[in-house]
C-alpha cells in the first residue's frame, strides 16, 4: 500500500532595502521560512553569497535533514530490533562544489553519529542498523550525492 505524504511551507524574503534587486549589492539573502503552528526559520544565502552567517542557509538546512532523517529511521530501526540507545549526536558534514558559471551542487554529506548503547551487547547490532537506517531514509533516497556515515558505538 503506497501512501504520499504532503509537506506545506512558505519562504518570505525578508532583504529588500528599499531598492529591491535593482543591483547585487542592494539587497539581503535573508529570508523566513515558514510553516502553521512551527516556529520560524531564520534564513538567508551561505556567507560566501552574500548571506548573513547568522542565519541557516539552505545548504545547511539540506544537511541538517539528512542528519535529522538518517537519526530518526535508526532510532526506529534499533526499537524494533532491540538495540536501546540511550543518546545520540551527530556532527555532520557536508561539501558542496562552485563551479565556474556559478552553479553548484552539493557533492557528499557525511553523518558522524556517536551512539550510546545501553550494553556492549548491543554494539555490532547497533553499527549494522546504520546501513538499514540509510536505506529507509527519505532524505537520504532523494538525492543525487553519497551520503556516508561513520557511525561511533558507544555503552
Amino acid at each position: 500500500m503506497n501512501q504520499e505524504h504532503h509537506y506545506a511551507l512558505s519562504i518570505e524574503w525578508t532583504g529588500n532595502l528599499g531598492t529591491g534587486t535593482s543591483d547585487y549589492r542592494a539587497y539581503t539573502r535573508n529570508h523566513l521560512v515558514t510553516a502553521k503552528n512551527k516556529p520560524n526559520i531564520l534564513a538567508s544565502s551561505d556567507p560566501h553569497f552574500r548571506g548573513d552567517k547568522t542565519r541557516y542557509n539552505p545548504e545547511e538546512m539540506l544537511v541538517a535533514a539528512l542528519s535529522s532523517c538518517h537519526m530518526l529511521s535508526y532510532l526506529h530501526l534499533c526499537a524494533v530490533n532491540g538495540v536501546v540507545v540511550d543518546t545520540y549526536k551527530d556532527n555532520a558534514t557536508g561539501t558542496m562544489h562552485e563551479n565556474k558559471d556559478g552553479s553548484g551542487q552539493l557533492t557528499e554529506v557525511t553523518l558522524n553519529p556517536v551512539v550510546k548503547v545501553k550494553d556492549a551487547s548491543m554494539n555490532a547490532k547497533a553499527a549494522e542498523l546504520h546501513d538499514q537506517a540509510e536505506k529507509l531514509c527519505f532524505i537520504a533516497r532523494s538525492v543525487n550525492f553519497p551520503v556516508h556515515h561513520k557511525p561511533t558505538i558507544i555503552h
